[in-house]
């Protein structure tokens, strides 16, 4: 990534380090790599972070954004941009993103995770690792990828998701994601941990659900991490209570 070494780049590897409480200091702005936590939203780990960053900095209007939204169900890599770096925040997230994604199979559900509960149930007895391996040789390379209608694709000016709640229909149009690699974890009939390499924009919900429907049942995702977001990795990335510490005022 060309841009990065502007970045102050936060995460395990210098949390010790101590920080200028100046932001000029950083004239690229800081980017913090969080593992985000379960049942969080994106903008709830933005809103947690910048209240410590306006104290921290004494700047009440510091910018802070993050760059590719996470599910509230998924954990790991969220990079929250600070200071000038939310100019680069759709750079960062037009980087490739790797997964780890856990699937149950003979199920499905209308967020096609666990947000929403199990709306139909299917065969599953003949799936195996063979079968498995054939669709997943299949899902690979470029693809018309349908959103979940649960997502913040935005359709006439309207969160996807908000029109969903609200009980009315809406067409999802594809779009045209790229799959890189995908290698089985482990298979335990009906559930399939998978490590999956993909572009900016892949929704791993809906490729759950299209590896059900190509193998003749049904599927939902049932954990997801993100473990790589470009050049971060999630070995390096900070919990939230090591993100907050940082900022600590002593």
């Amino acid at each position: 990534m060309k841009s990065q070494e502007n970045f102050h780049i936060l995460d395990k590897r210098n949390i010790s380090i101590k920080l200028s409480r100046n932001l000029e200091d950083y004239p690229g702005g800081i980017v913090l790599v969080l593992d985000k936590p379960l049942k969080w939203t994106s903008a709830d780990a933005v809103r947690k972070l910048k209240f410590r960053l306006q104290r921290f900095f004494n700047q009440k209007n510091i910018k802070v954004g993050h760059a590719g939204t996470l599910d509230p169900l998924a954990t790991g890599i969220l990079l929250i941009c600070i200071g000038k770096a939310t100019r680069a925040a759709e750079t960062l997230q037009s980087e490739e993103k790797e997964y780890i994604a856990d699937i149950c199979f003979g199920a499905t559900t209308p967020s096609y995770d666990l947000e929403k509960e199990i709306d139909a149930t299917f065969p599953f007895d003949h799936i195996d690792q063979e079968l498995v391996e054939s669709l997943l040789e299949n899902l690979k390379g470029e693809i018309d990828q349908i959103p979940p209608i649960f997502s913040a694709k935005l359709i006439d000016g309207q969160r996807a998701y908000d029109i969903a709640r609200a009980g009315k229909d809406a067409e999802m149009k594809p779009a045209r994601i790229k799959i890189h690699e995908l290698e089985v974890i482990s298979f335990n009939k009906p559930l399939l941990k998978i490590a999956i390499s993909c572009s900016k924009g892949t929704y791993i919900r809906s490729f759950a659900r299209d590896i059900g429907v190509a193998a003749g049942s049904g599927a939902h995702l049932t954990a997801l991490v993100r473990s790589a977001s470009g050049p971060f990795r999630i070995e390096n990335a900070l919990n939230m209570d090591e993100a907050e510490r940082i900022f600590e005022i002593l």
